[in-house]
């Protein structure tokens, strides 16, 4: 008479003896005479050994050969293990494609699956679909597989959402107030994935690469208004632009005169002091070659008298003088006739007097 263990119940095949099965060889023991105990130890159980379990004799009889049914059922409960994700589709994810993440777990009985971005609870479910994903949806993500034998994460998996750039705008490191040789700083601030190029403009003209464009020494040429485009491959976008109203003292200052330098006494001429200053002068002096004291003030001055008059402009960061122009102021010119009667062929007298 023979008498095994087997989990198969299949009509018309000879059932397995387990103890020749190898998965089984090993763990598989005996703890009766098989005669009449049959009882039997499977040891390192796994969810795999989960099956109806029956009990088979032979005997050398004519039809002898028997099977317990039912059988036993053996089920065996696990915490969650093997937990992982996986992400569908694989490869780039563009803003505004539709991704879906998939928990796989390892339990008995099934684990309740809940997901996180990094610390926080996003969904539950063996699935978790994003539509319409967008940057901010960029991070890492994990699941947790739990039931009432214990739980566990899976490895954190990254998406990497791909968009073009957005956000675009510029800095400046320097204060409201940029002077005429102060080193100055522009930053481009840019949110984009892939990093975007920089590419900086004056106006509409290029000067320049670069996150950052730095501009040492400046002066009045670089006054004017900038912007940064930033681009990858998924597109371009340019921030507002920026003016850089540059400081400086009074420059080319002369002296403009509204008619002749040459006038009558009594009469006067306008001289005008004309200067390029940011912000523009509003103090202006008036001086004659000569006289060490200023001779008037305010951006015009009339003068009544012969000389060289020059004129100071002032600004809070300078001042200065212009050339001098020359003044010439003249007597009156008086012409008096003076006749007497005379005769034809007589002379006569003209006095012309310069007062």
């Amino acid at each position: 008479m023979k008498v095994y263990w087997t989990k198969d119940d299949k009509r018309g095949e000879e059932p397995p003896d387990l103890s020749q099965v190898p998965e089984y060889s090993q763990r598989l023991q005996y703890l009766g005479d098989k005669q009449q105990n049959c009882t039997i130890r499977l040891n390192h159980v796994t969810q795999k050994d989960s099956h109806m379990y029956y009990f088979r004799f032979i005997t050398d009889k004519p039809d002898g050969k028997w099977i317990g049914t039912p059988g036993v059922s053996l089920t065996v409960t696990d915490a969650p293990k093997s937990v992982s994700v996986s992400i569908s589709p694989s490869g780039e994810i563009m803003e505004g494609d539709s991704v879906t993440l998939n928990c796989s777990s390892d339990s008995n009985p099934p684990a309740e699956i809940s997901w996180f971005k990094r610390e926080t609870t996003v969904g539950s479910g063996r699935i978790y679909n994003i539509s319409k994903i967008s940057s901010d949806h960029s991070g890492e993500y994990k699941c947790k597989s739990r039931n009432e034998y214990g739980e566990k994460y899976s490895d954190a998996v990254t998406l990497n959402v791909m968009y073009s750039p957005g956000n675009v705008s510029v800095f400046i490191n320097e204060s409201a107030k940029i002077v005429e040789g102060d080193s100055v700083t522009l930053i481009c601030s840019s949110d984009s994935n892939p990093p975007a190029e920089i590419s900086w403009f004056k106006g509409g003209t290029f000067v320049g690469s670069g996150r950052i464009y730095n501009i040492s020494k400046i002066s009045s040429d670089h006054s004017g208004e900038y912007k940064c485009k930033s681009r990858n491959k998924l597109g371009e976008k340019d921030s507002d632009v920026v003016t850089l109203n540059i400081m400086y003292p009074p420059r080319n200052v002369s002296v403009s005169i509204n008619g002749s330098r040459e006038i009558v006494e009594g009469d006067s001429v306008t001289l005008i002091c004309i200067s390029d200053s940011n912000p523009p002068a509003l103090n202006f002096s008036w001086f004659k070659e000569g006289e060490s004291s200023a001779v008037g003030s305010g951006q015009s001055f009339s003068a009544l008298q012969s000389g060289r008059f020059y004129c100071e402009a002032h600004n809070q960061h300078g001042s200065q003088r212009s050339d001098a122009v020359t003044v010439i102021v003249k007597g009156h010119l008086v012409i008096i006739y003076i006749s007497t009667g005379v005769v034809c062929g007589a002379a006569v007298v003209i006095t012309m007097l310069l007062i």
